[in-house]
């Protein structure tokens, strides 16, 4: 895709040679860096006003952002890795593009947040991508492995599990040391079944979370990349209960009930179309000719 954001301090020329909406959409990002110091100003004196309210009323804000700077991944007692495979902007609009940063800045938070994070990584992160990074301010500091070269090229082999909803195995545990990949690919149904056809070809295993074999949904759900990536830290940090997993990690409104008895067929999840795909080629649980969940699962 094309981008044309700036960094600050950078000017854009010549003007005359952009389009009309280039020029439009430029226009909105000099305003947005303009406006970026003040409202983080602002956010700065909320925080300060709703963490002086709860302290008042007792309220557990959860850790504060000067303990979440002491935790690291590489102290972390989790050594299960997850990456997100950044392979597939060719095949992305603009928009969707942004959808998936937006996933993935959702995991990063969630990563930050956790008491023993993961070991996350970005892999295939070419300056292409890095433009799309560029408007979140301060991401080259996140406590992330950049990768600029593919998944199937950084890690071992043997050690990587690529999740694909079209997989037919079932990932039971998620163990230390393996390298499970979330495609970062957000496609409208037009590349279906593209993630496990690439993990055959780069000879790795490939498989899909379990949700089928715990939940019944009543129609056809959507799980985001942040869902996926929060489905596989509280498996890692639970003893592989994925039961418990699927209840804290999926919204009440997606209409998920247990079932009676672990089994391996029901429920469809489809990838999140409109948020970003997550988990390669449908990442739903149960395979499905008419879901497309490239990036999530």
């Amino acid at each position: 895709y094309c981008s044309i954001l700036m960094d600050e301090g950078e000017t854009q020329n010549p003007a005359e040679d952009l389009s009309k909406r280039q020029r439009k959409k430029l226009a909105k990002r000099k305003k947005w860096l303009e406006v970026r110091a003040s409202k983080r100003a602002a956010e700065r004196e909320k925080r300060k006003v709703k963490i002086k309210e709860a302290k008042l009323n007792g309220i557990d804000l959860g850790p504060s952002r000067k303990s979440l700077k002491k935790n690291k991944m590489g102290s972390s007692l989790c050594k299960v890795h997850v990456v997100i495979d950044l392979s597939f902007g060719h095949l992305m609009s603009e928009r969707d593009t942004s959808k998936c940063i937006k996933q993935i800045h959702r995991c990063y938070s969630h990563n930050r947040r956790a008491k023993s994070p993961l070991q996350f990584h970005l892999a295939s992160f070419t300056p292409t991508v890095k433009s799309g990074f560029d408007k979140l301010h301060g991401f080259e500091n996140w406590d992330v492995y950049f990768h600029l070269d593919s998944y199937h090229n950084e890690f071992p082999l043997d050690k990587i599990v690529y999740l694909s909803s079209d997989s037919d195995e079932v990932l039971d545990e998620v163990k230390d040391d393996h390298y499970y990949i979330i495609g970062g690919l957000v496609d409208h149904n037009k590349h279906k079944g593209l993630c496990l056809k690439l993990a055959e070809e780069n000879k790795v295993r490939h498989a899909r979370l379990p949700i089928d074999s715990y939940m019944e949904m009543k129609t056809r759900k959507v799980l985001t990349v942040d869902q996926v990536f929060a489905l596989l830290h509280y498996a890692a940090s639970n003893d592989n209960d994925w039961k418990s997993a699927l209840l804290e990690v999926l919204p009440s409104r997606k209409g998920a009930v247990l079932k009676s008895s672990p089994t391996s067929d029901n429920a469809v999840l489809s990838a999140d179309q409109d948020s970003m795909g997550i988990v390669c080629d449908n990442n739903v649980c149960k395979k499905d000719d008419s879901s497309c969940l490239d990036g999530e699962t």
